[in-house]
């Protein structure tokens, strides 16, 4: 469910639009960095989804959260009291996701995924 968000929201990143939107943000070199993101946000979501080197996938969202929530969602540089609950809202949505990226990156994505099973599977082979 973590993933979710990641994984629906990705094509947007390679799209005019997203570009675009990044763009008058202030994002630097967006036309590379936003596609670049799109990539973090796919293969990170992918990685958790499935369980598999889950912690390098967390630690790939982390690196794509942090910039993202900086830069998309900078309420304090927006006048309008509407955009600037919008854009809290959504910077407060990334800081929460940010700490789940955090716990998996400690934790693992759990016993029902491939890194677990690959771990149960040595164990078993380890006491043979």
């Amino acid at each position: 469910m973590f993933s979710f968000i990641f994984l629906i929201a990705a094509p947007r990143h390679f799209s005019s639009e997203g570009i675009g939107h990044a763009a008058s943000l202030g994002v630097p070199l967006s036309n590379l960095l936003v596609p670049l993101s799109g990539v973090m946000a796919i293969v990170g979501g992918l990685s958790i989804v499935f369980g598999y080197k889950a912690r390098w996938g967390a630690w790939i969202l982390v690196a794509f959260l942090v910039p993202v929530t900086w830069t998309m969602h900078a309420y304090w540089k927006q006048t309008d009291p509407a955009v600037i609950h919008v854009q809290q809202a959504m910077f407060a949505k990334n800081l929460s996701m940010l700490g789940a990226a955090l716990l998996i990156t400690q934790f693992g994505a759990g016993p029902i995924s491939i890194d677990d099973l690959k771990k149960d599977r040595e164990s078993v082979a380890e006491t043979c």
